[in-house]
């Protein structure tokens, strides 16, 4: 007989888990005695925070849930941040964790890891669930999958006291997910009566169309219709003519959309970071839209004249059949939306946006990881990457800073052969150092390409904006090429131009590499 640690990690393996994201403590040995001999490939970060991150980009790329194993107490806590960016984005992410035994819960008893109430701490974040017995092991890895897989997806945190997981227990079967729900065959009849008498349509598309990128591309032609991406949509539609791969926050995109006669939003959740990242209002009324999403929760948030809750691919494929061929002028208002987009960005960040199409160009097909640096906020107002899904950061949502080298990690194992930049600031490094050494144990050819411009160069232009005076933004970057050498990684510094980063991209690669641009 198995113990509850090592029959876990067999549900695990019974429900398709190939990679789990850790560090290994005293709580969760009988975890890690399962390992071994499982198949399943463990990764040891250099910080809970960056484990979770990990497991995220592994999400994003593979469109599996992401796992990581974390200590009871801080473990935990230090994971909190991570599934709390896994929340907003609404990324798969079972996090398992230890806490203390059955008996010592809530009573304050001075216990190593104590919490006074961890899964309630949690509770508040995300779905927490706690493996009470052996028998209750099988129930709990069904109700957490069927959260990660069914409906909008995230973080999902799985429990097991410390007395619990030694005790004997049967190895669990896995239980089949339901179906995705299938859209409502009246309320599709109608959004296709709207959207077949639509001279000026327009299409929104959020990350959650991001794995239903031919069916988005069929039904915007078949509509002649230009497709807004918001950041976690973009590759989805490289150099066609009718994507608009900018933000709604800007004042050039509104205008498409307020000049449209029929909306079609799919997978997005209308968030602030998308579409008002200057909080400053405006939005067009979009009550007459159509709307897709998998979650009838968000669905409600938004007002819309008609509501499909189903997968963005079945949808839009039940939507081609049911419109005629559009003969509009939508590849013109697509392109106009673009330049006039364009326009209004500042020098500083088109120079910024043309060394991303630099580096997408230089790295074709490429998964860019962004943290929240300047290059990345740019690019999240218009920047048009060539790969679905291979343009993501944590600068939208939650925006948690030190994102990236995680993120690039995850992103790389799912993703062997293809690759993988993170994109990250001086100061957003310093928060995930670490993690650089997880790559090289990894042997991960991922560039880390460091924008290094000696301090929070945003925050500082919001505080003088702001008419506030500068304070607490310089702090000093770590001196590149040596921090290299410390982690025994390959180092070029160059000035931010396009001849300079192409040479540096050219180098031969067989591991991680550190890239720094010094911004004068």
């Amino acid at each position: 007989m198995i113990t509850v640690g090592q029959a876990l990690v067999q549900g695990l393996v019974a429900r398709g888990v190939e990679v789990v994201f850790g560090i290994p403590g005293v709580h969760t040995i009988e975890l890690y005695r399962g390992l071994p001999g499982s198949g399943i490939r463990h990764v040891t970060a250099r910080h809970e925070q960056g484990a979770v991150f990990m497991a995220d980009g592994y999400a994003r790329v593979s469109g599996k849930p992401g796992v990581a194993f974390v200590i009871t107490g801080p473990g935990l806590t230090n994971a909190l941040t991570a599934m709390a960016q896994a929340r907003a984005d609404s990324i798969p992410l079972l996090v398992i964790s230890g806490v203390n035994r059955r008996d010592s819960l809530g009573r304050g008893l001075g216990l190593l890891h104590e919490l006074p109430d961890q899964a309630g701490m949690v509770a508040a974040l995300c779905p927490t669930l706690q493996v009470t017995g052996p028998e209750a092991l099988e129930g709990a890895l069904d109700a957490a999958f069927a959260a990660l897989e069914t409906g909008r997806p995230g973080p999902v945190h799985l429990e097991v006291p410390t007395d619990v997981m030694p005790l004997p227990c049967a190895p669990p079967a896995a239980q089949a997910m339901p179906a995705a729900p299938a859209p409502d065959p009246a309320r599709l009849a109608e959004a296709s009566r709207r959207l077949a008498g639509a001279q000026r349509p327009v299409i929104l598309a959020g990350g959650g169309a991001r794995r239903a990128g031919p069916e988005l591309l069929a039904l915007a032609e078949r509509l002649d219709a230009p497709v807004v991406q918001t950041t976690n949509a973009r590759g989805l539609m490289h150099g066609h003519p009718l994507a608009v791969p900018a933000s709604p926050s800007l004042d050039a995109v509104r205008a498409l959309i307020a000049g449209a006669d029929a909306l079609l939003a799919v997978g997005t959740e209308f968030g602030q970071t998308d579409y008002d990242m200057y909080v400053k209002g405006g939005l067009p009324d979009m009550a007459a839209m159509i709307r897709i999403d998998i979650c009838g929760d968000q669905l409600s948030r938004h007002p819309a004249a008609v509501t499909l809750r189903a997968d963005a691919g079945a949808a839009l494929a039940a939507l081609l059949p049911a419109v005629p061929q559009a003969q509009g002028d939508g590849t013109a208002r697509a392109a106009q939306a673009r330049a006039a987009a364009w326009a209004e960005l500042s020098p500083p960040m088109q120079a910024q946006v043309a060394l991303l199409n630099t580096l997408r160009d230089a790295l074709p097909g490429a998964i860019i990881v962004g943290d929240s640096t300047q290059p990345v906020y740019a690019g999240n107002l218009h920047y048009d990457h060539d790969r679905p899904g291979g343009w993501f950061n944590a600068a939208t949502g939650y925006g948690a800073l030190g994102f990236g080298p995680g993120a690039a990690v995850g992103a790389a194992l799912a993703a062997p052969g293809v690759p993988v930049v993170c994109l990250i600031g001086d100061g957003g490094l310093q928060f995930s150092p670490g993690e650089l050494r997880t790559a090289v144990d990894e042997g991960l050819a991922i560039t880390f390409l460091v924008w290094n411009n000696a301090g929070f160069r945003e925050i500082a232009e919001a505080m003088q904006a702001a008419g506030t005076e500068v304070l607490g933004c310089s702090p000093s970057p770590l001196r590149m090429e040596p921090f290299a050498a410390a982690c025994d990684l390959p180092f070029a510094s160059i000035l931010p131009n396009a001849d300079a980063l192409r040479a540096a991209l050219s180098m031969p690669q067989t591991g991680p590499r550190l890239i720094e641009i010094r911004v004068e």
